[in-house]
Parts: C-alpha cells; structure tokens; sequence
C-alpha cells in the first residue's frame, strides 16, 4: 500500500505526530495523532462505545489546514 503523505504538524519534529496521509487507491484519510487521554474518550463514549479494535486520537488545530489538504487529496483520489 502506498499512501499519499500530506503533512506532519510544524512541532512534530522528524519522528513524531500528527502526520496525516491519504490513500489515493481508496481515497481514505489516513491519521496518525496522539491517543486521547481520558476525558477526550469519555467525551467520545457520550455518543457511543468505542470498539475494541478502535481508538481515538486527537490532532490539534494546527492540523486543521493540512486535514483540509488531506480530504481535497481524498476526494480526488482515483478510487476504485
């Protein structure tokens, strides 16, 4: 699999997150972020379990333009 790499937050130095990516085969955004601390999930659990093979996480509002990037990229990926 091959993903399309949009950005990495400007703080995240060489190795660390958020990053955010798409893949352009299915035009699924792809996001790698922190995993949320625990009022963050429970604020997500209000509106319904999470399932075990599932997880939150949380990028921050810097991300917020690149995030836009990535959904642009997803939408004109060439999907099958």
């Amino acid at each position: 699999m091959t993903l399309r790499f949009i950005g990495k937050g400007p703080e995240s130095g060489k190795d660390g997150s958020p990053t955010v990516f798409v893949d352009p085969d299915s035009g699924d955004l792809v996001v790698q972020g922190w995993i949320a601390d625990g009022p963050t999930r429970a604020g997500c659990l209000e509106a319904g379990p999470i399932p075990d093979h599932e997880t939150v996480v949380r990028m921050p509002a810097l991300m917020v333009a690149m995030v836009r990037e990535t959904c642009d990229a997803a939408e004109r990926a060439d999907v099958h």
